[in-house]
């Protein structure tokens, strides 16, 4: 039986790969900086069993050593740090803290306790920035415009060097914007999605967003945890773009959900100035060719599918509140 470690376990991918692995047989040892919800993270009792918290520290270099000797994980996935790409404006440094410096030390932690540990790291489609070569593939250059995408950026080199420089099996995963119920309510999906349910129960009447022109390649969060797994499962380690190919901008979502919703735009969002971002990237779209041909990866679910998914649990949460 296998044995899997993720940081960033009680996140919204943390939550899908852990009952992907846990479904696929595996032990799974969820590393955490905070106390997780209960259950954590909120899985079905008989699968639970199999699933360990533990927690750890960014800071205690000793910490993740221990860890690692005492559980021996055959993979380690590591989808930590701060995630939110506008709030990386206002706190820069545990931006950069709680993924670079998190990235460099579970490289060097798993260097010298054992080697076979094969490592997913957590890149974003956030490090190509405004490149205007769409789409964008490995290749493409990045043109990071956020203190949370220079992290990943460095992230991602420092993967592409212990690779190369130690023979480490390391693999990155540059996964463009996926969703989910579980998507935290500070990003503007979620968002929408909580507050268009809150005004079709009568709970609040107005929505206040930023820039809708920004446009994003979306996909479901638990297509995108399959791809991880699948890349720890190959022979070699490479980077893989995790995307749909497909574009739509924060309005078409927005639309999207309040149709819907049998909700009229016009009636309850307005624009607020102070939402928008001091530089904005305005469109992302992946080109995933290499992970379907190699990995034999594919999304399965579409866009339209993706809002009324997270609009009904976001309904159905406040029915039964």
């Amino acid at each position: 039986m296998k044995t899997a470690m993720i940081t960033g376990i009680n996140g919204q991918d943390g939550y899908y790969l852990s009952s992907l692995l846990l479904e696929k047989g595996y032990n799974v040892v969820g590393l955490s900086r905070r106390p997780p919800p209960e259950p954590a993270p909120a899985l079905p009792a008989c699968e639970a069993e199999r699933l360990r918290i533990e927690y750890y520290s960014l800071h205690d270099a000793s910490c993740l050593y221990r860890l690692l000797e005492r559980y021996r994980p055959d993979e380690f996935y590591n989808l930590a740090g701060q995630s939110h790409v506008g709030a990386s404006f206002k706190i820069p440094i545990e931006t950069v803290d709680t993924i670079s410096l998190a990235t460099i030390a579970i490289l060097e932690a798993i260097r010298y306790t054992d080697k076979s540990i094969r490592l997913y790291q957590a890149s974003s489609s956030e490090i190509f920035g405004s490149n205007p070569n769409i789409p964008f593939t490995e290749d493409t250059t990045f043109f990071p415009s956020s203190p949370y995408a220079c992290a990943k950026v460095l992230s991602h080199n420092l993967i592409r060097n212990y690779r190369a420089s130690y023979d480490m099996h390391v693999s990155a995963g540059i996964l463009f914007n996926h969703e989910s119920p579980r998507r935290n309510s500070s990003f503007v999906t979620r968002k929408i999605t909580s507050s268009a349910a809150k005004i079709k129960m009568g709970l609040q009447d107005k929505l206040y967003l930023g820039n809708l022109d920004a446009c994003r390649d979306w996909g479901f969060a638990g297509d995108y945890v399959k791809a991880m797994w699948l890349m720890l499962q190959q022979d070699k380690p490479d980077d893989y773009v995790i995307a749909t190919g497909k574009v739509y901008s924060v309005r078409d979502w927005l639309s999207t959900v309040f149709d819907i919703a049998g909700l009229r735009v016009e009636d309850h969002v307005e624009i607020n100035e102070s939402l928008f971002r001091p530089t904005e990237v305005n469109i992302t779209c992946g080109d995933a060719t290499k992970a379907k041909q190699v990995l034999g990866w594919e999304p399965k679910v579409e866009f339209r599918d993706l809002a009324r998914l997270m609009y009904e649990h976001d309904l159905t949460t406040l029915s039964s509140a």
